[in-house]
């Protein structure tokens, strides 16, 4: 079974669309690289599968091997830097074109699910992060019922929950926590995205989604919350363009200065890039906050493995 050698598995989840699971899921399996563990990131949004384009591999196939397929190597491990390898998995490496639509009915989504839970030949793995759909239907229930099954009760760390902070956003979330419950999941704890958007020319952090409601509500459920997490066109920037993210002088977040010291070119007048996501990831001014976060992660599944 394709699960057997992986030690955590961590679901993302969230009852509302938009909020950002990707991106937090992403920047989650940075940070556990980073941390120096091996991660595997397997998608299951069939319907829109983002994680290929997060990671910058969309034009990568998925090599068939017999009785499943074999994950995208984002990188491998380096003992050098201290970083632990990544590997992923999405519908979005199986379809003939990117814009190409998932049109599918429920019982065809149920079984792609359980396929990608059983068909994938994931190496050893410290952690196995599931990127999964808004709502609490098909897809979720179909996860929940073969992860309860399949996986060992030490496997299965708990749910990341992601929401953003408006009211409107909550009362989705709410319902994910309300599924956690009856499904028997547990909540490992609530991230609050959008929380602020950080000014690319200045270094102020503005509250256009309101704040706090993700706290609020984590807390009326009695559950871990995580930390806040403020928009960064850097960000979007490294995911798009590749580009290491640079910030100007005074730029502050959390009491944190983040300014870019300016780069001296190499004798052909160029800046030299580093070449792996990963290494670009850690001057992103979110990546502080997400290694934060990831040792509370960490904590709480060794605590289950430990139970």
């Amino acid at each position: 079974m394709s699960l057997s050698k992986i030690k955590h598995i961590v679901l993302v989840l969230s009852g509302k669309g938009g909020v950002g699971k990707s991106s937090v899921t992403t920047q989650l399996a940075l940070s556990l690289s980073l941390a120096g563990h091996s991660v595997g990131v397997l998608d299951v949004d069939l319907t829109g599968p983002s994680i290929p384009r997060m990671f910058g591999i969309e034009d990568a196939k998925v090599t068939q091997a017999p009785g499943g397929w074999l994950p995208i190597t984002v990188h491998d491990a380096d003992s050098a830097t201290g970083i632990g390898s990544l590997r992923v998995m999405s519908l979005g490496f199986l379809l003939p074109r990117r814009g190409d639509a998932v049109v599918w009915r429920g019982p065809k989504k149920t079984a792609m699910v359980r396929q990608f839970l059983s068909d994938v030949f994931w190496d050893e793995l410290d952690f196995l992060l599931i990127d999964t759909p808004p709502g609490t239907s098909d897809e979720h229930i179909s996860l929940a019922e073969t992860l309860l099954q399949k996986a060992r009760p030490d496997q299965l760390a708990g749910a990341v929950v992601v929401t953003t902070p408006q009211a409107v956003a909550t009362a989705d979330v709410r319902k994910e926590l309300n599924f956690c419950t009856k499904t028997g999941i547990k909540v490992i704890g609530v991230i609050e995205n959008m929380s602020g958007f950080i000014c690319p020319n200045c270094s102020e952090c503005t509250n256009i989604f309101m704040s706090g409601g993700g706290e609020v509500m984590a807390n009326d459920f009695g559950v871990c919350f995580l930390g806040r997490v403020p928009i960064d066109p850097q960000f979007l920037v490294l995911i798009e363009t590749g580009k290491t993210p640079r910030y100007p002088e005074g730029t502050e977040v959390n009491g944190q200065d983040i300014s870019t010291p300016a780069q001296e070119p190499d004798a052909d007048g160029a800046v030299k890039e580093t070449v792996l996501l990963v290494h670009k990831y850690q001057d992103c001014s979110l990546a502080p906050i997400f290694k934060t976060m990831t040792a509370d992660v960490i904590s709480a599944a060794q605590q289950t493995s430990r139970s």
